[in-house]
Parts: C-alpha cells; structure tokens; sequence
C-alpha cells in the first residue's frame, strides 16, 4: 500500500489568513462592532468559523446567543464562499513539495476543519484540487479535528494505511490528532496557532516547504 502524506489546510498549505480576517471584520461590521486588527486575528483563525465569529466577538468585549452567533455563522459562510480566494496562496514551496511527493509515488491529502464545502471551493480556485486523492472537512465525518477519527478515516477515504501515514500541520489540533491516531506528525512554524509549535510536541518542525522531504524522512525513521 502507497504511503501517504494528510496535510491540514488554512496555515499549513494556504495562507488564508487575509480572507479570513476579513470576513470576520465584515461581520463584525454589520452588527455595529469594531473590527479587530489583523494582527490581532491572525491567531484567532484555524478553528472553524465559528469559532472565531466568537473570538472577534470577545474581542469587543460583548456575547451573543446561540442564534445569534448561528446567523452571524451564515453570514461569516456566504461571503467567504464569495471572497474564498481573493488573497489566499499557497505557502512558498507547497507546489514544489506536493509535485516531489507525487512523483515518490505518495497518495496526498486533506484533514481540516474547514467545511468540506469550502475546503473543496479554496483548493479548487487554487487549482489544487486534483492534486489530492481525499479533501475532508469538519463537516465530512462523525467528528472533526482533534478527534483521531478525522484523521483515520481521512487516510481510509484515500485507500491509505495509518501504519504508512504521516500529518502535517501548524497547530496543536493537528497535533493532537496525530498523536491521537499514533501518526508522525510534522508541524509547519508559520501557521496560526498563538502558541509557538515548537512548544506543542510534532516529532519535527519545519519552516519551509523545501524542508519537508527531509522532515518526513526522518520521522518515519524514527517510527
């Protein structure tokens, strides 16, 4: 069986901070708050909408019910789907590495907690779609990142092995799930998470993308 290679997406193959953040800030805009500077927010990403629907809302210093925050979640939803891409790329090297593990011969794919939808939407604007074997969003399966179940049948969707699999990401979600799953997991320094990576236990951590064949050489060594 084909080894294979399951990539978090927001932080780790596509920078989509910006649209993020953005789209935040319209909604927080249309319920009469303050936007929250980017820098601010950027570390408030990468945990599914609704999550950072109610980040920025604390930002502010205010709640909102649960229908509230729903109806600000379908707003936050219809326009991102309309601004998806309009300043997300890939990180540096994506391209490059996604080709070298294509040509060793490994299946690619995708675990995030964006919405399937939308995770489908990003990569297809990008033209990355094709490149991977499964795309599977918070939405996809029974439960969602930092669940092991995610990631497991993410692998199981692509016809691969988790005994020949390996993770890659840039939070603690995703190294969470790894451990969980008891799969190597290679963690990128230039994500989203507030706390530095290095702090968060990925059997190796890299800075770029060029780095990456080397890394999960290494890993499966060591496993």
């Amino acid at each position: 069986m084909r080894p294979i290679l399951v990539f978090d997406l927001d932080g780790t193959l596509v920078d989509t901070a910006t649209d993020l953040v953005a789209t935040l800030n319209v909604v927080l805009e249309q319920e009469g708050l303050t936007p929250v500077a980017y820098e601010e927010a950027r570390s408030m990403v990468g945990h599914g909408a609704r999550a950072l629907i109610e980040r920025g809302l604390a930002a502010n210093g205010v709640t909102r019910d649960a229908a509230t925050v729903e109806r600000l979640f379908d707003t936050y939803i219809a326009y991102y789907a309309a601004h998806i891409a309009d300043t997300s790329r890939p990180f540096d090297g994506v391209i490059a590495a996604l080709d070298h593990f294509a040509a060793e011969g490994w299946l690619l794919a995708v675990c995030t907690n964006k919405l399937e939808g939308l995770s489908m939407l990003l990569l297809d604007a990008l033209d990355l779609s094709d490149r991977f074997v499964a795309i599977c969003g918070a939405d996809t399966f029974a439960a969602r990142k930092p669940d092991p179940l995610a990631l497991t049948e993410t692998i199981r969707r692509a016809g691969g092995d988790p005994r020949r699999a390996v993770m890659i990401g840039d939070s603690k979600t995703d190294i969470d799930t790894a451990k969980a799953a008891s799969v190597p997991v290679v963690a990128v320094d230039f994500g989203y998470t507030p706390v530095p990576v290095t702090e968060l236990g990925p059997d190796i951590v890299i800075s770029h993308f060029d780095q990456l064949a080397e890394a999960v050489a290494t890993v499966l060594v060591r496993a």
